[in-house]
């Protein structure tokens, strides 16, 4: 037959799964309701958030985390979003787990979770690495839209300690994070499993099994008797059947007419046929603040989770940050935040840039590969670079931002060649030129040549290469740092930004290359500051100036 888009497979799939059945939509069992924000000044309400919130030093002066985006879709070795996409007819996810695994309705997603058994992990080896690529603080991932729990979760049945590792994975990244001196975060993406796994319900639309309900649609907690999971309910992983397409779009042709108009719209918002899920929702994000205390948790949200819940959530983590330090310490990021909105939470730019600098501390957040492992850009060394990642940080640094990069673990809880030959690299970068980086602040300019960046999410791949005119701005203690993008062709370079203008113009009286000994020659005139590189000195791909004089930081 001829292979649909993924597209059309999806929209054919969801359409006629979720439209053409009256089976009514399970309901989730909701939790006790938990406190709404817990006693402490801020309420759960964006005027709260932002009048009294101010990003901590540690997040400032940090600049670089690594984040262990790490779940069971890792299993496959075959990219981000499996769950979701091997229930897609026609897509290459759906080919690979039909050959690999066998058909969606006889060994769905829930019997991967169960396979991830990261019998090679080895988290202090990791987590040395890490530090010594120059993390100052690390993430993990707690949960993802496939909706596994990856910590000893008191309110959803499907987590680690029952199903697949039998570890509490957060307790024991947090332990050993906090021991090498670094901050420790938690990444939270589940507030998506609702409409995420609606694929999960629907069937093949042609060829053999056409009609044959996936795993989701059929499971009850009664067929786990005598398997694996028994006394668990699939339907509380699933999330249930959702209304994501209304009951009058049963065509392929409707459903793209529909989507067309409506993307994303549903995206944020939980259920109507369910309210116990945000509820739940909110009762496993609190339940994880209070086991873990994080200084840190990433939303993968627009703004935050479901509306107030995520409202909820941040109130309850700040003030019990607060009753814990004496103090605020807690970073909270969300995503396209609105004007009104910003300074509350800090704001993510998912593999995406700022083109100014920001005046509220932000992050941008990427991987050096695909979210989750792929085997198959580990086989064609399809990774980011070390000089790419490089000229990333310098970038956001001389911004007011952080980067948070992700390096992607195997199912078994190892990283490959390619991984560890980039932690070492990243390694020797930061240890000649970390000065550059850590408890810096931006400049007056963040920086100056022809090569700019887009503003906004998932943009990365659009950035343009840059060239030796290229540079970024950081101070620290009255150094002022250039971060020269690239090598120079010749053995002057020019920093326009530092031309003398008028009496009162700030003078240079010594500039180092870090990583070199002694001062370099150099002359400062109203064309700019010319420095003379050393001779035979051997410049990595992006270097660093120490610049130091009278009225540069001022």
């Amino acid at each position: 037959m001829q292979p649909l888009s993924r597209r059309q497979v999806l929209l054919r799939s969801s359409a006629l799964a979720l439209s053409a059945s009256t089976m009514a939509a399970p309901a989730i069992s909701a939790a006790a309701s938990p406190s709404q924000a817990g006693a402490g000044p801020f309420q759960p309400n964006w005027a709260s958030l932002c009048a009294g919130y101010k990003a901590p030093d540690w997040f400032r002066d940090a600049k670089f985390g690594i984040w262990a985006h790490w779940s069971a879709q890792c299993v496959p070795e075959f990219g981000d979003w499996y769950g979701r996409l091997m229930y897609v007819q026609g897509d290459p996810f759906y080919e690979h787990h039909v050959k690999t695994y066998g058909h969606p309705s006889r060994f769905g997603f829930m019997e991967i979770e169960n396979l991830w058994k990261t019998e090679n992990w080895r988290p202090e080896e990791l987590m040395d690495l890490y530090v010594r690529a120059g993390a100052k603080y690390f993430v993990a991932l707690a949960n993802h839209h496939d909706n596994l729990d990856t910590f000893d979760s008191a309110h959803h049945a499907w987590n680690t300690l029952r199903v697949g590792p039998k570890k509490d994975i957060i307790g024991t990244w947090e332990k050993i994070a906090r021991g090498r001196g670094l901050r420790f975060g938690v990444s939270n993406h589940s507030a998506h499993a609702w409409h995420w796994w609606q694929t999960a319900y629907g069937y093949d639309a042609e060829g053999p099994l056409a009609g044959v309900r996936y795993d989701a649609y059929r499971l009850t907690k009664a067929d786990g008797v005598g398997k694996w999971w028994e006394g668990l309910d699939p339907q509380e992983l699933y999330t249930g059947r959702h209304m994501v397409i209304p009951d009058g779009v049963k065509t392929t042709k409707d459903a793209n007419a529909w989507h067309a108009a409506h993307d994303g719209a549903w995206w944020e918002t939980p259920p109507t046929d369910d309210p116990g899920y945000a509820r739940q929702w909110l009762a496993r994000c609190n339940d994880l603040v209070d086991k873990y205390r994080p200084d840190f948790i990433y939303f993968d949200d627009t703004e935050l989770p479901l509306g107030q819940a995520g409202l909820d959530a941040v109130a309850h983590f700040y003030n019990s940050d607060i009753a814990r330090n004496g103090s605020l310490q807690a970073v909270a990021t969300g995503k396209k935040l609105q004007l009104a909105h910003r300074g509350g939470v800090v704001e993510d730019f998912e593999r995406g840039f700022s083109d100014v600098i920001r005046p509220d501390p932000w992050q941008t957040c990427t991987c050096i590969g695909q979210w989750h492992y792929d085997r198959a850009l580990f086989e064609r060394h399809g990774y980011k670079t070390v000089p790419t990642v490089v000229r990333m940080l310098c970038d956001i640094v001389s911004k007011n931002g952080n980067l948070l990069l992700s390096i992607p673990l195997k199912g078994d809880g190892t990283i490959d060649s390619d991984e560890h030959a980039f932690l070492t690299g990243l390694a020797a970068w930061m240890e000649v030129n970390g000065e550059a980086i850590y408890g810096t602040r931006p400049w007056r300019v963040y920086g100056e040549g022809p090569t700019q960046v887009q503003t906004g999410m998932f943009v990365e791949q659009s950035a343009k290469p840059y060239t030796a005119e290229d540079v970024r701005y950081t101070t620290r203690d009255g150094q002022l740092y250039a971060l020269m993008m690239a090598r120079p062709e010749g053995d002057v370079v020019r920093l326009k930004s530092l031309a003398v203008a008028g009496a009162d113009a700030p003078r240079v009286g010594k500039v180092e290359l870090l990583g070199a000994s002694g001062p370099l020659q150099f002359s400062q005139t109203g064309e700019g500051l010319a420095v003379h590189l050393p001779a035979g000195e051997r410049l990595s791909e992006v270097y660093a100036l120490r610049i130091g004089g009278v009225g540069l930081t001022a």
